[in-house]
This record gives structure tokens, sequence and C-alpha cells, in this order.
């Protein structure tokens, strides 16, 4: 389907990509990661032409429909629904030829076009995408200039789902949707007919809705079958592999070489030393691991503990003009140490809820009372428009710590995790997810007692949002969070919180819960743990037998580890003594004995590694499900 041959591309002089190459079949569904800035949406320029290439080949069959997201959401007049149906521009084209076409033979073929391409049901289906999105009945006949620009990038997306092209090319979708869209989106990329690549940092996204992974590291794509998990699990098992050979091979060149230093210049030994003088040259070398290590989040600890409830809630009503509450009738109390995660599709009020926390919103009704001295900050991506666009990081703290020395200053935005460089970087020229990371240290600056956070990760990358997760867990103060990044709340937050229907309460479930019901898959829970609870321990038994059965494999499997580990510590001994150059001139017939013998043992490993992968594999097999 897609093919990239020996591609390099380059944006304002910076080598992104060099010399890779990359297939992917029709129907692929592929997560395109890496880290920020590496390259990925400069190659979706490259794949749609928008881009040239400074060597190399992008090839796609005759024909192919390349859909992404429009740059600019769409703000004209025209409603939602039909907005969404003019993606499909042939049916556009069909049905405006029809009211003009007066050859009967035309007419027929614009009708059987039509049939074939299923266009009588366009609205339905485009109203179906829509309403995945967030969109009701009524927001669909609404003109899109009445929405905000967040809205209307999910009108973009609705258009190019519709169209349904043959390669979907999809740059961080779930920036712009809530949880509840990110849920939908899943299922509908899990599903969809044709080739996608889609950019995304969310973990479950990735696991749940594409079938391999493309990485693009170190200017260079790679291909994995499997979801997320598999893929980081896979790389991290090559990676090892490939440190313990480069230091094999390290050690086997510092042999070669001094054995050529030695004796390159005595005439008894010029002949082996050439030998060994073409064996390094052949020898390839290994590339060491390079560390890109991301730096960690460090939130300061509150410097006053206060006692719970921190903040309790007896009847409150809020919204933004008198008498038209948002949120009517909250009970709700926040402990000293609480995790919550609120849930509700976007509109339903949690950044309401979150202004109501921070101070920002007054309660019109009802009894809020906040422990003495408690400190709240609050995090929220529209406010990185508050960061001074021609002040850097330093600079920003600065303000904050007029009277402290400089040390200080740069030491307190280090711990925002940010380098020296960037530190010294106008805000206007950070990358996104280095202004989160500013407006993050700088809402969380004096310590505060509870810290909200409403979509923190929509600018970081995969180990951003790992580092992130780390420094909200050891944060000893409670934490409010809104985000469409379940692996976060799953890996942060204790207790979730439902906004809809104008309240907020306590939600009755778990992530899991939750996304059935918001994709309509929940059905009868209740008989499915029965069901599954009355057929565990028949899959225990079966999955005993299997042991059984596959129990003298299992034991040669054990006992070939055990020889190639004998086999690995010889070497190594081995390996020891011929490091020695006085061994050459003291003992050269042992030095000719242990490199017989070396040899011998290496290929008995090599023979004896083979053995065990086919093992292990009839072994897995044996014992699978």
């Amino acid at each position: 389907m897609l093919t990239l041959n020996d591609l390099s591309l380059r944006v304002a002089g910076r080598l992104l990509i060099d010399h890779a190459s990359l297939f992917l079949p029709e129907g692929t569904k592929a997560g395109l990661v890496g880290r920020n800035g590496t390259g990925k949406t400069t190659l979706f320029r490259a794949i749609t032409g928008d881009l040239a290439s400074e060597t190399g080949s992008i090839s796609l069959p005759r024909n192919t429909r390349i859909g992404q997201v429009a740059q600019e959401a769409p703000g004209t007049e025209d409603a939602l629904i039909e907005i969404v149906m003019a993606a499909d521009t042939e049916r556009a084209a069909l049905l405006a030829e029809e009211t003009t076409a007066s050859d009967p033979a035309r007419i027929a073929e614009i009708h059987i076009r039509l049939a074939d391409i299923d266009a009588h049901s366009a609205e339905a289906r485009a109203a179906t995408i829509l309403a995945g999105l967030g969109f009701d009945d009524a927001a669909q006949r609404r003109p899109a200039s009445s929405f905000s620009g967040g809205w209307r990038m999910r009108v973009a997306l609705a258009a190019v789902l519709f169209s349904q092209p043959d390669l979907l090319l999809l740059d961080e979708p779930t920036n712009y949707l809530d949880l509840e869209g990110t849920l939908w989106l899943e299922n509908y990329v899990a599903k969809y007919p044709h080739t996608v690549l889609l950019i995304s940092h969310d973990r479950d996204l990735l696991n749940r809705a594409v079938n391999s992974i493309v990485h693009l590291d170190q200017q260079k794509l790679t291909f994995w079958r499997g979801g997320y998990d598999q893929f980081e699990r896979q790389r991290a098992e090559q990676l090892e592999l490939q440190e313990k050979s480069r230091v094999k091979q390290e050690a086997h060149r510092k042999h070669l070489q001094a054995f050529v230093d030695r004796f390159r210049y005595k005439a008894s030994k010029a002949r082996q030393a050439q030998s060994r003088i073409k064996a390094l040259e052949r020898m390839a070398p290994i590339a060491a691991l390079i560390e890109d290590n991301v730096r960690p989040f460090s939130f300061p600890e509150p410097a006053k503990t206060v006692a719970s409830p921190i903040v309790a809630l007896d009847g409150v009503s809020v919204g933004y003009r008198p008498g038209s509450p948002i949120l009517k009738k909250l009970t709700l109390r926040i402990d000293a140490d609480d995790r919550i995660a609120l849930l509700g599709a976007n509109g339903n009020g949690k950044s309401t809820f979150a202004k109501l926390l921070s101070g920002r919103l007054k309660g019109e009704t009802g009894k809020i009372t906040i422990a003495p001295g408690l400190k709240v900050s609050i995090f929220a991506q529209h406010q990185l428009d508050d960061l001074r666009p021609e002040e850097n990081a330093y600079e920003h703290v600065r303000r904050l710590m007029p009277e402290a020395p400089e040390a200080k200053v740069r030491a307190r935005v280090a711990n925002f995790g940010l380098t020296t460089e960037k530190m010294n970087t106008p805000a206007k020229d950070l990358s996104g997810g280095e202004k989160a990371r500013l407006l993050m240290g700088l809402s969380a600056f004096d310590g505060p007692n509870l810290f909200i956070l409403d979509e923190p990760t929509n600018h970081l990358d995969i180990d951003s949002r790992e580092a992130l997760m780390l420094a909200l867990n050891d944060f000893p103060g409670a934490v409010i969070l809104i985000s469409h990044d379940r692996h976060l709340i799953e890996a942060t937050a204790d207790r979730l919180w439902l906004v809809k229907d104008g309240t907020v309460g306590p939600f009755d479930g778990d992530m899991a819960d939750y996304r059935q019901i918001v994709t309509g898959t929940s059905g009868d829970r209740r008989e499915k743990r029965e069901a599954d609870k009355a057929s565990k321990a028949d899959r225990r038994r079966e999955a005993a037998a299997r042991r059984a059965a596959a129990e003298p494999l299992a034991k040669e499997i054990r006992t070939t580890e055990g020889l190639m580990d004998r086999l690995r510590k010889r070497i190594d001994q081995i390996e020891d003594e011929l490091a020695n150059p006085a061994l050459y001139e003291k003992d050269p017939a042992k030095a000719t004995r242990l490199a017989k013998e070396r040899s011998e043992l290496g290929a008995q490993l090599t023979r004896n590694e083979e053995k065990w992968l086919e093992m292990s594999a009839e072994y897995e097999e044996a014992v699978a499900e």
C-alpha cells in the first residue's frame, strides 16, 4: 500500500529522516511513535506531497485517496451535517450532476455509482460519526461558526472520517477530544476498512486501535507488529541484546588490536597480524545505545499540611450567568490525600467544577467550606496563552523569586524538566511540551495542597506522560485530574467522579466499566463476571494439563539453558586469557589451543541457542490457550 524507499527529509537545514525505508501493506493500522520533534508530522507532509524529499521515494497505488484532518477548522454558516457530507467529493459531484444531466445513459450511470458508494445512507453515516464525536442532533444542525475552535476541529475530523480515504493520516487526533470522543475514535479506527497511519501519544489508543507500530528514532523508521505495549517490550529486549553484543564485540576488537599492535612488525607474526587487521576492518561496529532519557517532573511539597476535608460542598450550585447554573446541588468532600479523576463528556461541566474548586467561579447557592491555609493551583491548556512570549523560562521564574540568587532560580527551572538551553529560550520558541512543562511548574510553584490538572498531556509524548504519572504519584497533596489519557487516570486516580446531567458524583465502577458504557458494549457485566468465574477453574485445569504434557520439553529447555550458561562462562574465561598479550610470548602453543577451543565452543553455543529458540517457541505454542 505505502512504500518509502531510501527516504531522507530535511526541514530548515535539519535532517530529520535519513535514508529510511518502510512498507505498510494495505489494510494496516499503524501507530507512528517517536519523541516530539523527531519528524513524525514532517513525514506526513511528505506522504501528502506537501514536502519534497531530499533522497528516495514515496509510492502509493494509482488513484489512492489520502485523507487527513484539515489544518483550519471550518467556520462557515453551513450546518455541521452538511459540512461532513460535503467531504465526500465524489458523492457531492454526482448529486450536482444528477440535477443537470439530460442523457438517459449518463443518468443511469450516476444512479448506479451513487448506489455503489451507498450515497443514500450518507446523512445517517455522517450523523453517527458526529454523534460519536460529541454532537447531538440539535448541534449537528447548527452552523459551524457557532462553535469554538476545538469543537470545529472535531467537525474537521468527522469530515475526513466520513470521506473514508484509502490512506487515513491522523496526527494527534485526541488532542481536541475528550475521553468519550477518544473511546469512540478508538473503536472507529480499529474497525476502519482501509489503511491508517496514526500519530499519537495515547498508550491505550495505540494498544487497542492499531495492529502495528512504526518507530521513528535516530532518523530511521522501524516496523513492529502488535500494539504499543508489545512494541515497548520487544524493543527493550532488542536493546538489551544489542548492548550485550556491543560489549562483547568491543572486547573482541581490543583483543585483535592488542595482537596487531604487538606483532605487526615482527616478521614471524606479520601474516597473522595482517589477517587480524582485515578482520577489524570487516567488523561492522554495533552502535552504542544513545541515552535519551526524558527529564522528570518535580512538584514542590505543600509548605503546610491541612486537615481533611480540605474542601466540603453542601448543596452548591454554580454557573456563569446568575440563575442559569451549569452544576446544581453539589454535596461532596475532598480529603488531603485524594486522587480524583473527573469523567464526563465535554460540555457537561468538568472545567466549571475545576474553576469552582480553584476559586475562579463563586457558588450561587449552598455552602463551600475551605480548610484554613489551603493552597489550590490549577493547570489548564488554555493558560499556555498566558505565558509571556518574549520572556524565557528563567525570566518567568525570576518574577516569582525576585530576591533569590541566579543559581537558585535556575535550579528551580531545572525542576520543571527544562535543560539549560531551553531555560534561556523565549517562550514563543519552545515546543508545546516544553511550554506545558513551564506552565505546569509555574502553576505548582508555591506547593499547593490541591493541584487541579485539566488535560495536562495534550503536548506531552509517551515518555513525558510516564514522567508526569510518577510525579503525580509522588506528590503528597490532593489531585483533581481531567484527562482523556486513560493510562494516566488508571495509574494515578484512586476515585472516579462522573460529571453528568448537571451534577457531580462518585462513579460506581472502574475505567473498563466506563469504557463499556461509552461505547455501548456494557451488557450485563454481572452475568459476564459469573460466567468468567465459572470458567476460570476449567481454564486453570486445562492449562495445568497442557503444562504437564509439555514438561519433558520444558526439562530439555532447562538443560539446554544450563549448558549455554556453562559454555558462556568458559568462553569468557578463554577470552580473558587470550586478552593477555604475555600469553603469546610465554606459551604460544597454549594461545593457539585456546583460540581453537574458543572457536569450537562458539559454534557449539550457536547451535544450542538455535535449538533453545526452537524448543521455546514449541513450548509456548503447546501451553498457550
